[in-house]
This record gives structure tokens, sequence and C-alpha cells, in this order.
């Protein structure tokens, strides 16, 4: 397992675009527009993070400004942490086994959310491509939020 990015989402892009760059001093990485779901991702490194950022895309804070306003209460602006897994299906199995649910099951072979007793929001992220599809991970449903 690696740590991958933690997501934080913004109200204004600009203004934290400003914070952390020009003033943190993270770099962008890149970004990516997301018309169909109304929303922007920005990735961010740190300045001696950039080359591993560059290769492995990690590790980085992901800034997601959401196009349409909303107020962030409860803590909805921290978004999750997300690790790369070896194999997301045995992952998952292995984190059932020990009783914890999975809140989005790897139906794409790809990603996977769980949650902490805090109830903080944890994607698992297949290293490399995703894996074939495969039962019972394609009918499984999601169970409450993430």
């Amino acid at each position: 397992m690696r740590f991958v990015h933690t997501m934080v989402r913004v109200k204004d892009l600009d203004a934290s675009l400003d914070f952390y760059c020009n003033k943190f001093g993270l770099i962008e990485m890149r970004r990516k527009d997301f018309e169909a779901g109304r929303f922007t991702l920005v990735f961010l490194a740190a300045p001696k993070d950039q080359d591993r950022s560059r290769a492995e895309a990690a590790p980085e804070l992901e800034l997601t400004y959401n196009w349409d306003p909303e107020d962030y209460d409860f803590g909805r602006n921290f978004g999750h942490l997300a690790y790369k897994v070896d194999d997301i299906y045995a992952s998952c199995q292995a984190l059932i086994d020990s009783g914890v649910t999975i809140n989005r099951p790897p139906r794409d072979g790809r990603m996977a959310f769980i949650k902490s007793p805090d109830n903080i929001s944890i994607e698992l992220i297949q290293e490399g491509d995703a894996l074939s599809l495969c039962e019972p991970w394609t009918s499984m449903e999601n169970i409450g939020t993430w």
C-alpha cells in the first residue's frame, strides 16, 4: 500500500490556489475539468515531491472545486484519504474479513471506499490498470456514504 492524496473541497478555486501555491508554496501539477459532473480537480505537490508527483501521481493534495455553490458543513470540505493497493479485490476481501464495511465496492476493478471509525472516507485505488470485472464485486451495492 502507498499513500496517494488527500482531497479537500474548496469554495473559491482562485483563492485556494493563491493560498496553497503562492503563499504556502505548493506547486500545481495538473488539473482536470469534468463538465458532466460540474467540478474541477487540481492536484498540488510540495516542491520536494514534484518528481514523485510526476512519476507516481503521489503524494499530492487534491483540491476539488464544485461549480455549483455549496456550503460545506460538518466537515464535508474534507473529502478523503487515498491509497493505492496491489490488488483491490484482495484488499477489500481482507477488510471485509476483518469486519470493515465496503461503502463503495470495487465494481469497476479500480476503486473502492471505506470509512474509518471516525467516519473519515478512505479511497482504495488499484495500482496500475483496473482488474478484470468479477463477482461478487460487480453486483455489490453501495452502503451508506463515502
